[in-house]
């Protein structure tokens, strides 16, 4: 008889990587939207507060799919928001500054160049959110820990660890 050949082992990403993708995506999605708008809000109202107007909304968008697919969180609530809207705060400046000195150097761009300003300032302005969103917005808290399907756990007790060890 021959024995049935073992499963591969699967590959898992790491939590934080696994995150990060999903940040990506989700983030990814709504600024590529929010670039779009702005390129239709172009002439109508000055860009610093066209950018303004579409990082509010786009952050409270941005910050419930976050809660929800990136990080799997719990947390949820105005508080929250508000947390996640001081790490935009940064962005909307790096964005903003950025898309003012391309219009520095060149007073009337193309779209293609205009947009592609756009967001690769909105990429850099990305990754530090997803760090500070990841250790400080959406940490875990007391103890508790998220698995990747967002399942909450308790932490172990000092009788199950000394039972493990």
């Amino acid at each position: 008889m021959t024995a049935a050949p073992s499963p591969r082992p699967t590959r898992t990403l790491h939590p934080a990587l696994t995150a990060f993708v999903r940040f990506v995506i989700c983030g990814g999605g709504v600024g590529v939207a929010s670039s779009g708008v702005l390129v239709l809000l172009q002439g109508t109202i000055p860009l610093a507060v066209a950018n303004a107007l579409v990082t509010v909304v786009s952050t409270v968008i941005a910050t419930e799919l976050h809660s929800r697919v990136s990080f799997r969180s719990g947390r949820r609530g105005w508080g929250v928001h508000l947390q996640s809207g001081l790490t935009v705060a940064v962005s909307y400046a790096f964005t903003t500054g950025a898309l003012l000195c391309l219009y520095a150097l060149r007073p009337e761009p193309s779209a293609l160049l205009q947009q592609t300003v756009y967001l690769s300032a909105s990429a850099l302005a990305g990754v530090g959110r997803f760090a500070l969103l990841r250790i400080v917005v959406f940490r875990d808290r007391g103890g508790v820990a998220s698995d990747t399907s967002g399942a909450h756990r308790a932490p172990l007790g000092k009788a199950a660890v000394a039972m493990a060890a």
